[in-house]
């Protein structure tokens, strides 16, 4: 492997993936925040909190991944500075999410209206409904957020959704302080104050992306060709082919951990608290495998709008040369601080040494995670998402969700067996995304 032919990748990698990562690890850190607080107001709303966002991990998920059909188009347009159709692509996006989302939705009501049926403990069923709600209501902010977001990074404009998630986070923290605890005179809610803290902060986060987008100078290009573009049925469609599969992918990856969820509240409280702890872990190194894997795929959208497929292949392989030395650094820290995590969250003994057993098979998933993460993307750059879409679905659901329930329950293994399903469907599909895109590479290369 010749480093020099990558170094000119690897600066612009990371600068384009820096702000990306910042800003989802303002988000990873917020969910570490609201964990802390909800933990210390009592074990109980730690649980449901645990329940409710696994399950809307999933939704919102599946949402971020429909937005990224954005990419592949717009990052082609921009990197032939076609700035009309950049805009254009920009609006059909917009309502291509919408649409998407209007299904999503409909989706979180039904099952709303059947949260008792899932087989959580019944003492749960208070405190899970309300925070079901106010997060559902919180969605159609998401749905706008996603679209504005797609497109300011693909133009290169990283930054902006970085600085709105630090200073909506910021906000959300002092909301929870506020409304969970009762601080300042406000009422005390509990659970459902971090509901209602997640809704304004993410009203107060989409009002500021939409007015940035309208004021700034460096937007002004696509101002006007994004006022006279007729919405597109073609581009639509387009849209919700190159995505539907995305959606598919990133939803049946977070479901396997969203249904791992499910099975652990089947074992108990201390398990699915313990758990709902190793799923924020989890998201910490993913957050950041992304960002890495995001930029490539921005760079790939690029080169592959001017058909330079030789920078294709090596933007992909020098994304991965990073996320591996991240993935490494990472896993030694969380081996060695496993005694110590869950303690941050939690002064419940039982449950840090439920967490303390349960960290390992995450760390038994790491490279395969980062691997999975970075051809997932680097396929998207080059509009390449049917494949992905299939292989998740054998990776999550065929494989990874089968394993945790034979091993947690037909082989009574519990917690760890459940755990130990995760690191079968991400080795999966990291090894079939790779074929898949080292054989799109080759097939241009020919």
């Amino acid at each position: 492997m010749n480093l020099k032919q990558y170094k000119r990748h690897y600066g612009i990698i990371l600068r384009l993936g820096t702000p990306i990562i910042l800003g989802q690890l303002g988000n990873v850190v917020l969910g570490f925040i609201d964990t802390i607080m909800v933990g210390n107001y009592n074990a109980n709303a730690l649980a449901s909190a645990g329940f409710v966002n696994n399950i809307f991990n999933l939704g919102i998920v599946a949402l971020l991944g429909f937005s990224y059909c954005a990419t592949p188009v717009i990052g082609a347009y921009y990197g032939r500075k076609e700035h009309d159709n950049v805009a254009g692509a920009f609006k059909d996006t917009i309502w291509a999410n919408i649409l998407f989302g209007a299904i999503v939705i409909a989706a979180y009501i039904l099952l709303y209206l059947n949260i008792g049926n899932l087989g959580q403990p019944q003492e749960l069923l208070p405190t899970i409904r309300p925070y079901f709600l106010t997060l559902l209501l919180s969605l159609p902010t998401v749905i706008i957020f996603n679209s504005l977001k797609q497109f300011t990074d693909t133009v290169g404009a990283t930054q902006t959704a970085m600085w709105i998630i630090l200073i909506t986070n910021f906000t959300n923290v002092i909301l929870n302080y506020l409304l969970i605890f009762g601080a300042g005179g406000f009422p005390e809610l509990g659970l459902t104050g971090a509901g209602i803290a997640t809704l304004l902060s993410r009203i107060l986060g989409l009002s500021i992306f939409v007015m940035l987008i309208a004021q700034q100078k460096r937007f002004r290009i696509y101002k006007r060709a994004f006022k006279s573009h007729s919405t597109s049925r073609g581009g639509i469609k387009k849209l919700f082919i190159i995505g539907t599969p995305l959606s598919l992918q990133m939803g049946t990856e977070t479901a396997s951990f969203s249904l791992a969820s499910l099975l652990m509240g089947w074992l108990g409280t201390v398990e699915l608290a313990a758990f709902q702890i190793l799923t924020i872990t989890g998201s910490l190194c993913f957050m950041i495998y992304y960002g890495i894997g995001a930029a490539a795929s921005i760079r790939i959208s690029h080169y592959r709008g001017r058909n330079e497929w030789q920078s294709v292949g090596e933007t992909a392989n020098a994304s991965l040369h990073i996320i591996l030395i991240v993935a490494a650094v990472l896993s030694a820290l969380i081996a060695l601080l496993r005694n110590r995590l869950a303690g941050i969250f939690t002064g419940d003994a039982d449950i840090q040494n439920m967490f303390a057993i349960l960290i390992i098979p995450m760390l038994a998933y790491q490279i395969s995670d980062g691997i999975q993460t970075n051809y997932a993307n680097a396929l998207r750059g080059i509009e390449v998402t049917k494949p992905l879409g299939i292989y998740a679905f054998i990776s999550y659901i065929c494989l990874a969700l089968p394993t945790s329930y034979i091993l947690g329950f037909v082989a009574q293994q519990g917690a760890m067996g459940v755990a130990y399903g995760l690191p079968v469907g991400l080795t999966v599909a990291a090894i079939l995304y790779y074929r898949r895109f080292d054989k799109e590479i080759r097939s241009k290369l020919s």
